[in-house]
């Protein structure tokens, strides 16, 4: 590996981020359908993660190698599908700030689209959801939403119309917009490709993402033309390891066969320091920025991604 980064813990905690969304309500359903919609829309996960970064020319190879115990996910075409996200935050980057100190309680508030966004309209469903880490364990709850109807909750504040299942996730997602005033601050992208576990491994997911980029304007999906930047170094990819307990030993082995170290990264993290908008951690000085070392022996810096 490179300076950009050094060896991480142990990374433990993480979220099916993965799943593809359903489509958004239309008429008034009746009680069973409204159970069953509320099922569908509502969802909630509680998983752990492990995250490796693979020079994409073996990612290829691992997956490979992957494919013999696990299945290439339904929702997941040859060679992937997008996955955007635009994050809120207060002026005062708080949720980022909560990051790089490793608050064990903390959350953020995105919405998030699969798939392509050329054609994104004001109906095309996206997801409105909170990501929040207790711990070591990070955890999801989002509902589906058409576009606009989740850019006036985020976004203008408005209470939106909603199923009683509901209720509590949008009272939610108002009181921190309004209490923090939280503003759209950046955007992540990203091609992943998807497997999941097969027999005793149903539980098991594995995602890698490539050509991770951001930007910190421009924060409407149909925006033609977008000034994205490269966030995680293009020739890399993000591999990670999704289960509901513990990762099968096979896995486990196949990464420490390969020499694959284990990260700790966020998105979110690397658009905001891409772009400027916070002063990089004391891991992120420059060496050529410290003072000169006391003693004769050189002291050295390296940079590292934070979850």
């Amino acid at each position: 590996m490179t300076g950009w980064l050094k060896r991480g813990r142990r990374a433990v905690g993480g979220s099916a981020d993965d799943e593809v969304p359903g489509t958004p309500h239309g008429a008034p359903p009746t009680a069973t359908e409204e159970a069953l919609r509320v099922a569908s829309r509502l969802h909630a996960f509680n998983r752990y993660e492990l995250k490796y970064l693979v020079p994409v020319e073996q990612a290829a190879a691992i997956r490979d190698e992957l494919g013999e115990r696990m299945d290439r996910d339904l929702h997941s075409p040859v060679g992937g599908y997008g996955v955007w996200s635009l994050y809120y935050d207060t002026p005062q980057l708080r949720f980022y700030w909560e990051k790089i100190e490793g608050l064990k309680f903390r959350r953020k508030l995105r919405i998030r689209h699969y798939g392509d966004l050329d054609g994104v309209t004001d109906e095309s469903p996206v997801c409105v959801e909170i990501k929040q880490r207790v711990n070591r364990v990070t955890q999801k709850r989002r509902i589906t939403l058409p576009y606009e109807t989740a850019r006036r909750l985020c976004d203008e504040r408005e209470e939106i119309s909603h199923s009683p299942g509901e209720r509590a996730f949008v009272h939610e997602v108002l009181e921190l917009v309004v209490r923090l005033n939280l503003q759209p601050t950046a955007i992540t992208g990203y091609q992943r490709e998807a497997l999941v576990g097969r027999d005793q491994d149903t539980g098991l997911r594995v995602t890698f993402d490539r050509r991770i980029r951001g930007r910190d304007r421009d924060f409407h999906f149909g925006t033609e033309t977008p000034e994205n930047r490269f966030i995680v170094p293009p020739h890399l990819s993000v591999m990670e390891i999704k289960v509901n307990e513990r990762a099968p030993y096979w896995i486990t082995d196949l990464a420490a066969r390969r020499n694959l170290n284990l990260i700790r990264v966020s998105k979110y993290v690397q658009s905001v320091e891409s772009f400027g908008l916070a002063p990089r951690s004391v891991f992120h000085v420059r060496e050529e920025d410290l003072p000169a070392p006391l003693s004769p022996t050189p002291h050295r810096t390296t940079e590292v991604l934070h979850s």
